[in-house]
């Protein structure tokens, strides 16, 4: 949606009106009514009632029309000053030496469009973007190189573990039935040889190894004795 509001016949120099113009040029409209309220120039006061003006024939269009905007995100999308009549005022000021200028009483128009469509990206707010996408580029190609690294150290054992089997599956294929069992039981009797080892090593045989005290002896058969 958009509207235009205009101003005619204003009094003052176009060349001053541009100066508090160009200030709010893109900018949304509560912060253009924001800068013209604290703009210490004569033209501020006309120029935010124009833009006033405009805000209200953008809803008197939308209601119109059947269409629901908000006031708020409204944005100046164009807005100049162009030059009015002198009014051909023959009026005339002393000059120095005798001579005489003529005395102009400049007026200017005021013309600002509103609009509520999205306002398009400025340059910097572009540069600033493609520099994020860059940064989360580069963040996301070096999680990947580290998820690329980490597995191929897990990967290796693996492959060992993978070759043993396959070994050892191709040594009990080439044996015939015979040696497989005479390995097992081969095996088998190691095992129970070993656990029998573990089980005659009681405490007291670990025990025996130990020197026993002198003085200790001696007052042990003395108890017996009597």
């Amino acid at each position: 949606m958009e509207a235009i509001a205009k101003t005619k016949h204003l009094k003052g120099s176009p060349r001053k009106a541009r100066l508090v113009i160009d200030m709010i040029r893109g900018q949304n409209v509560s912060r253009a009514l924001a800068i013209l309220k604290f703009t210490d120039k004569r033209a501020a006061d006309p120029i935010a009632k124009c833009l006033n003006s405009a805000i209200a024939n953008a809803t008197y269009a939308a209601e119109q029309q059947n269409i629901a905007i908000d006031p708020d995100g409204l944005w100046v999308k164009t807005c100049f000053v162009d030059m009015g009549p002198t009014k051909n005022r023959r009026r005339m000021r002393p000059a120095p030496q005798g001579r005489a200028y003529r005395e102009q009483r400049h007026y200017c128009h005021i013309t600002i469009q509103v609009t509520s469509e999205e306002q398009a990206k400025s340059e910097k707010e572009l540069k600033a973007e493609a520099a994020s996408a860059k940064r989360v580029a580069a963040k996301k190609a070096e999680g990947g190189e580290k998820k690329a690294k980490a597995p191929a150290k897990k990967a290796a054992p693996k492959k060992e573990k993978v070759e043993k089997i396959e070994a050892d599956q191709e040594v009990v294929e080439t044996q015939s039935p015979v040696e497989v069992a005479e390995a097992v039981e081969a095996k088998n009797e190691a095992e129970v040889a070993d656990a029998k080892n573990v089980e005659t090593q009681t405490t007291a045989s670990l025990n025996e190894t130990k020197p026993a005290d002198a003085k200790q002896q001696d007052i042990n058969e003395e108890l017996e004795r009597q």
